[in-house]
């Protein structure tokens, strides 16, 4: 991985929740090391059943408490994102997938990585989609993020 990332794209299912929290814990990560010029972070949801909408607004408080602010407006994935996108990070198997599918090519689809293998504290293989549950789900995916933004920020950086 190392110096060549710049460009990193977390996706989800619909850029409500997990994608667009990674965007803005990694994106808070960044600020505070002196390295948001170097690296940008986007995200996005492999349906568009959302597109322009903001984060689900129980994320946008559970985060807020937290110190993030999610200001992103969900957007599908495009082909063009393979081509534009150093890294594109998927919460679980289905994203994963569903990655794959649109991935343009193999070298496109090498790009595709997993959210939770970057966790260095937290046990999870996926972030797991807090949508339908309850507030606890949220807290959750947001132990999960904060942990899995950190070692990816140390994986970039060795």
């Amino acid at each position: 991985m190392g110096n060549d990332v710049k460009r990193i794209l977390f996706v989800c299912l619909g850029n409500i929740c997990r994608s667009c929290t990674a965007e803005e814990i990694m994106r808070t990560l960044l600020r505070r090391e002196g390295l948001d010029k170097m690296i940008e972070v986007d995200s996005a949801g492999l349906i568009s059943y959302h597109q322009g909408e903001q984060a689900d607004p129980r994320m946008r408080a559970h985060a807020s408490r937290r110190g993030y602010h999610i200001t992103h407006l969900s957007r599908p994935v495009r082909t063009t994102d393979f081509y534009d996108f150093d890294l594109i990070i998927g919460m679980d198997d289905s994203n994963i997938s569903g990655l794959q599918g649109l991935a343009p090519s193999l070298e496109a689809e090498e790009k595709i990585h997993r959210m939770t293998d970057y966790c260095t504290r937290k046990v999870a293989d996926h972030v797991p989609d807090p949508y339908y549950g309850g507030a606890q789900g949220f807290e959750n995916v947001i132990d999960i993020l904060e942990d899995a933004c950190e070692g990816l920020l140390n994986a970039i950086r060795n």
